[in-house]
């Protein structure tokens, strides 16, 4: 992430805009229209409560954000380039364009509230005309008029409105709370009876409808682009927003409860005004004061945001993001988004009613809440070098935030919500389809699964006292010159690591490091990940040594990334080429000397017959290595490769000694030291006149795998001779154990 840029831009706003824009979007049309409702239907503390989880979700989000801004450079986009930047250009284009549509939406919401300033002009007209006038004849001229001066002079005159606004505002708040209670009609006492947390199955319900009120909060982001010193101006003044707002919220709250009974408070939308001093004149002004400027305020927004996601070129036509990311003047005001934003909140003024669609909106500025908490708290975790905030929030208070917001977004309405993230999905496998070449989540998580995968590695290595026999599982490391002309050894692995053990492999290049051979590494190890299959778990490296011998004391003494210590070494060889052999065996000493488990390879020419499945060859004078084999046959057997195929077990008995051999599996079995029942193994005789070798030859020619023990006697005397018996037959494992487990 970059560091913040302490340069200020010439010709930006200060802090002010940031503060007014989000004022004046907190204290809106749910203030003044459905905060007594809400005390009416669910009391004081109901209400309270609201504030409460509403500020838990809203304030961390502003605490993320004021983070962020104090350590990246914040451009035009506000909400949507702190999401892009941050989860890369398709997550963020896909939030970024649920965002922008709330946003204007908000528009044709705000407007449509403003209408109801006009209530007793309707009432009077009704009374005089015999007909109810259309809220449209205020609303439609009304946004009209904004979109014409905010397209026309630009940015300037809409702040210039939000001071005019929010003095306004400011008085109609002070003779509301400056006003006597009402009284009952009919009689000169006051009932109020509004303290009880009342109806709390209808919590959620009120609070949907409240929630719009808090969402101000990051209003003033929107501006990012026009500041002069964002890493400034956006954290103090969205925290002084959110600060004034729930001031005001509780003030409010408390005057409206002590002033009126809760069926004046749930009838009359307009109860302030029959609070408050000349409440008949001061609250209409004020509540058309307030809902004009939350107008401006996501009037300012949504084009900005809409500029910013065509700059990025997010949608698949190339002149809608011309058309779109059009800017005018030295501003780089947003002329074009303008109009398609008018457009979106003019259909939507004309409907008359956004009833319908509040709860989605709801939905979609949670999403975007979730999502800057989400940033806030893998930077906190992920720890990223170049993530130095000036502004320093708690990875608690983000993560808090992200799960409030989820949780809320459920409690709700869990179909809107569902609704909500397939409409993102959507939105995402089209942003994508057309932006194969941006990164998604990677760069944000990079850091979270790097602090994981660290802290984990390291509780292992405290808490290495030793697996349990029964808990044994591979740790493969392998290491081969014929990475791309033979991939069996490489399907081995594959095989290993799937589900139960973890395997690294490493293409060797024999040679002394250098510049030369560290680029040639590179581009080696890019086609073997480029190379390597979806779903395959096998870790990949290269490694760069003058010598076999010396490559083979690197690799073992290297840490396993898993967090286990290895504990498997794999070779490979063609059966065709004796010479490779040879090399494997002058060096098991050096990997006994470590007390590895080893396994060699012998690959044949044919394909691997799954179907014939896997012989594996158990002997009496072999017991030490038999309870290894058998197991690394079942984990082979897991990978879905041998889905459809079976293991056999079988066991070669000398002439006449049959029964003996079986008592003596009996009695292993019966101790637990084979992990099978006689039913699974196959009793072969030793016929006169064959070796061993020929035998598992005639049984194992066609096996998918056959999987042989060899003893270190063998490879003291003759060890070419033994492996050369089994040249015949298809793909052998050869199995050494550095000790005789006991496996369930």
């Amino acid at each position: 992430m970059e560091r913040v840029d302490t340069h200020s831009r010439e010709g930006g706003f200060g802090t002010a805009p940031v503060y007014l824009t989000a004022v004046s979007t907190i204290l809106g049309a749910i203030l003044f229209l459905r905060f007594g409702y809400a005390i009416g239907t669910l009391g004081f503390f109901g209400v309270i409560f609201i504030i409460i989880l509403g500020h838990a979700i809203t304030v961390p989000t502003a605490l993320a954000i004021s983070e962020i801004a104090t350590n990246t450079r914040v451009e035009g986009g506000g909400e949507y380039f702190i999401i892009s930047r941050s989860f890369g250009v398709k997550i963020g284009s896909t939030i970024g364009i649920a965002l922008y549509v709330s946003q204007a939406v908000s528009v044709a919401f705000y407007t449509i509230a403003f209408t109801e300033a006009f209530e007793p002009l309707f009432d009077r007209w009704m009374q005089h005309f015999g007909f109810a006038l259309p809220r449209q004849v205020v609303s439609v001229p009304a946004l009209c008029l904004l979109s014409y001066i905010i397209l026309k002079k630009g940015t300037g005159s809409g702040m210039k409105l939000l001071y005019i606004v929010n003095a306004a505002l400011i008085l109609s708040l002070l003779f509301f709370f400056t006003g006597k209670p009402v009284a009952v009609e009919g009689a000169g006492a006051v009932v109020i009876d509004n303290w009880k947390f009342l109806n709390q199955d209808s919590f959620f319900v009120i609070f949907a409808i409240c929630f719009p009120a808090f969402t101000g909060i990051t209003a003033g982001v929107g501006l990012s682009g026009d500041l002069q010193n964002p890493g400034k101006s956006i954290p103090l003044g969205t925290m002084a927003g959110a600060f004034t707002g729930l001031i005001v919220y509780l003030l409010v709250v408390w005057k409206l409860s002590v002033s009126a009974s809760a069926d004046d408070l749930i009838n009359n939308q307009l109860i302030m005004s029959k609070i408050a001093v000349c409440g008949a004149i001061i609250i209409p002004v004020g509540l058309a004061s307030c809902t004009f400027s939350s107008a401006i305020g996501s009037i300012l927004v949504a084009p900005r945001t809409l500029q910013a996601i065509a700059r990025d070129k997010s949608f698949p036509v190339k002149r809608i993001n011309t058309f779109l990311a059009h800017g005018k003047g030295k501003t780089q005001e947003p002329v074009n988004a303008y109009i398609i934003t008018f457009i979106i909140a003019l259909v939507f003024v004309i409907m008359g009613n956004v009833n319908a669609v509040a709860e989605i909106i709801s939905m979609f500025f949670l999403i975007t809440y979730g999502s800057l908490c989400l940033i806030s708290f893998l930077n906190h975790f992920g720890s990223p070098p170049s993530y130095r905030p000036r502004f320093k929030s708690k990875w608690y208070i983000s993560l808090g935030g992200f799960l409030l917001s989820v949780w809320a977004m459920f409690m709700i309405n869990a179909l809107y919500t569902i609704l909500s993230y397939l409409v993102i999905i959507v939105l995402y496998l089209i942003v994508e389809n057309y932006n194969k070449n941006q990164k998604g989540l990677v760069n944000i998580f990079k850091g979270s699964l790097f602090q994981l995968n660290r802290r984990l590695q390291v509780f292992m290595q405290k808490n290495h006292s030793g697996l349990d026999e029964d808990e044994w599982r591979p740790a493969a490391i392998c290491i081969s010159q014929n990475s791309f002309e033979r991939e069996k050894v490489l399907e081995l692995m594959k095989w290993i690591s799937y589900k139960h053990g973890f395997g690294t492999y490493f293409h060797y290049i024999e040679g002394y490091y250098g510049k030369q051979t560290h680029l040639e590494s590179r581009k080696i190890l890019s086609r073997l990940i480029e190379q390597r299959e979806r779903g395959n778990s096998l870790y990949i490296d290269t490694m760069i040594s003058p010598s076999y011998t010396s490559a083979i004391a690197q690799i073992i003494q290297s840490p396993s990334i898993s967090g286990m210590e290895n504990n498997m070494v794999i070779f490979e060889f063609d059966k065709s080429k004796p010479e490779e052999l040879v090399r494997i065996l002058d060096n098991i000493n050096l990997v006994k000397a470590g007390d590895f488990d080893i396994c060699i390879l012998g690959s044949s020419a044919t394909p691997t017959r799954y179907k014939n499945g896997i012989h594996v060859w158990i002997m009496s004078v072999d017991e030490k290595n038999t309870n290894l084999m058998i197991l690394i046959g079942y984990i082979i057997m897991s990978h879905p490769d041998w889905s459809k195929s079976h293991i056999k077990i079988l066991n070669i008995s000398p002439p006449g000694k049959e029964e003996d051999t079986k008592k003596g599996l009996e009695e292993r079995i019966a101790a637990g030291r084979l992990p099978v029942t006689l039913m699974n193994i196959e009793i072969v005789t030793l016929v006169e006149n064959k070796t061993i070798g020929d035998v598992i030859t005639e049984h194992s020619k066609y096996a998918g795998l056959t999987i042989i023990g060899f003893r270190e006697e063998i490879i003291k005397h003759d060890p070419v001779r033994f492996f050369d018996d089994f040249r015949s037959i298809g793909d052998v494992l050869f199995v050494n154990a550095s000790l005789s487990r006991n496996i369930d």
